[in-house]
């Protein structure tokens, strides 16, 4: 579903712009559609037409994003698994000081080997009410002052839904416009169009690796771009917002923390207006791909701040609680084939 059709749905009951911005707001904010302001009383708030079929309005919202269930962590995030209408399932995570991490699509088509979320393909795109129905769901549970797009799914290929959600969230939703962080692995579209939104948000851009061809192997079905045309563009676009461009690097013991890596990435971002996040890989028992030690993620923030680049270590918020993106989905999907898989037939005595 759209913010277009939740606002058509309301001026089907007769609500004036001035209406459905306010009940939008109130949406938006984890609140009854029908909550008043201090200076006015909740029964004055709207039409009489409108309160008469707010509940049928508050039914398809509510229904939109549904909490299936809540995992803290011991960072202070909180991972929640998020049912949508048709019982699909996404995650958002509750990050520390008012942050949010939102999904874009359910699944993601760009196949990024080290992510889970890649592992079981694209399923269906979110809806822009969907996406900003996980803003309004998280503030039940505690504010939300900043929300970064860096969920499941890659928000690029969800363009249109990613920019009015955006949008919306930027106005009636009151987030900064540098507090909404568009997260992609490079697509020549967001550099189109991000530039001409009412809303610019921040961007973080995917780069993993300066080499282009293990880049590829890294992100098989992401746009083929130059890790160095890659940086330009974000440098052009961070020139025109007066915002750094967020550079992540998940780092992926014996793949992409070697020292020509750390030499590739002082040559393209040194005196960019750019800060790299390098992000250690979440492992699992299980896992192909590895943590690097704790004594080599130090020696390569050193490195790269000794030598003009910006660096900050960013852990996945979670990291007790299943924190790589997809996996608590992924674990629950599990439960549930398994709850569905009929019982075995008892076996027949032949004697």
């Amino acid at each position: 579903m759209r913010i277009q059709d939740i606002h058509q749905q309301l001026a089907s009951i007769g609500a004036k712009p001035i209406h459905i911005g306010r009940v939008t707001r109130a949406w938006l904010n984890g609140t009854p559609l029908d909550t008043g302001t201090r200076h006015q009383r909740t029964e004055d708030f709207l039409p009489l037409s409108v309160r008469n079929g707010l509940h049928e309005v508050s039914q398809s919202i509510e229904g939109l994003a549904r909490l299936s269930s809540e995992h803290p962590g011991s960072d202070g995030s909180a991972r929640l698994l998020v049912a949508l209408a048709d019982g699909q399932m996404v995650e958002s995570v509750l990050l520390p000081r008012a942050g949010l991490c939102v999904s874009s699509q359910v699944g993601c088509a760009v196949g990024c080997v080290f992510c889970m979320t890649g592992k079981s393909g694209l399923l269906r795109q979110l809806g822009s009410a969907e996406i900003v129905a996980q803003v309004a769901l998280a503030r039940r549970f505690r504010p939300v002052k900043k929300v970064v797009f860096m969920g499941m799914g890659e928000p690029a290929h969800n363009l249109d839904n990613v920019l009015d959600a955006i949008d919306l969230l930027g106005t009636d939703g009151g987030i900064g416009h540098k507090n909404l962080v568009f997260s992609t692995v490079g697509d020549r579209r967001v550099f189109e169009r991000l530039p001409l939104q009412k809303v610019k948000p921040a961007l973080a851009l995917s780069l993993h690796s300066t080499d282009a061809v293990l880049r590829r192997e890294l992100l098989p079905r992401a746009p083929q771009f130059d890790p160095a045309e890659l940086v330009e563009l974000g440098e052009a676009y961070a020139r025109l917002v007066d915002y750094p461009i967020q550079y992540q690097w998940t780092l992926l013991k014996g793949i992409n923390d070697s020292q020509d890596e750390m030499d590739g990435i002082i040559r393209l971002l040194r005196g960019k207006f750019a800060i790299m996040n390098v992000i250690p890989y979440n492992s699992l028992d299980d896992d192909e791909f590895q943590r690097p030690d704790a004594d080599r993620i130090h020696q390569i923030m050193r490195y790269l701040h000794e030598n003009g680049v910006l660096t900050k270590v960013r852990n996945s918020a979670g990291q007790d609680i299943d924190g790589g993106c997809g996996q608590l989905r992924a674990r629950a999907e599990r439960v549930i084939r398994a709850r569905q898989r009929p019982a075995e037939s008892p076996v027949l005595d032949a004697n």
